[in-house]
């Protein structure tokens, strides 16, 4: 729901009400920069703490540990198609979970860090599904994408910004 909140279009920071005939002028007009309208999306959750990098780095190695031996498993009792069934593993472990009641991989509960979307509310194994296949932009570059959640104000990785989702605490 858009609640008619504006937004510094440079710095992000709320804009008093009265600012919004700012963004009618032109940049000639008037130094101050220009504002924009609060999305759908951007709603803000009272009293959510959004999960910070490290304890979602410790979620990340746990999650990996255990798909990292089954991975082994599956490759080794079948090399061919060991791989194609890891990958199928992987994706449905995260999304599957994710999507769920508990909202988290083993992870993740572990840490007591939850997956929601902007609003707070569950993610679909759709929005699922499409977190799970951007971590491999977040991956690209020397992991640039997974590094953004310590920088980013609502500790978004590239993946949770491309699917929508938030990664808070429970």
């Amino acid at each position: 729901m858009d609640d008619g909140s504006q937004f510094c279009a440079s710095c992000g920071q709320t804009v008093a009400s009265t600012a919004s005939s700012a963004s009618s002028l032109t940049a000639s007009q008037s130094s101050a920069p220009p504002v924009y309208q609060a999305s759908a999306g951007a709603v803000a959750l009272p009293g959510v703490e959004y999960a910070g990098f490290l304890k979602r780095f410790a979620a990340i190695l746990i999650d990996d540990v255990i798909l990292v031996l089954a991975t082994i498993l599956l490759v080794a009792v079948n090399e061919d198609a060991g791989i194609m069934i890891a990958i199928v593993l992987w994706w449905l472990y995260f999304a599957l979970q994710e999507s769920s009641e508990r909202q988290a991989t083993i992870g993740k509960r572990a840490l007591g860090i939850i997956v929601t979307d902007l609003q707070g509310e569950r993610v679909t194994f759709a929005r699922a599904t499409g977190r799970f296949f951007s971590k491999y932009l977040s991956g690209v570059i020397f992991s640039i994408g997974y590094i953004m959640a310590a920088f980013t104000s609502r500790k978004q990785a590239l993946h949770d910004l491309l699917a929508s989702t938030l990664v808070v605490n429970k």
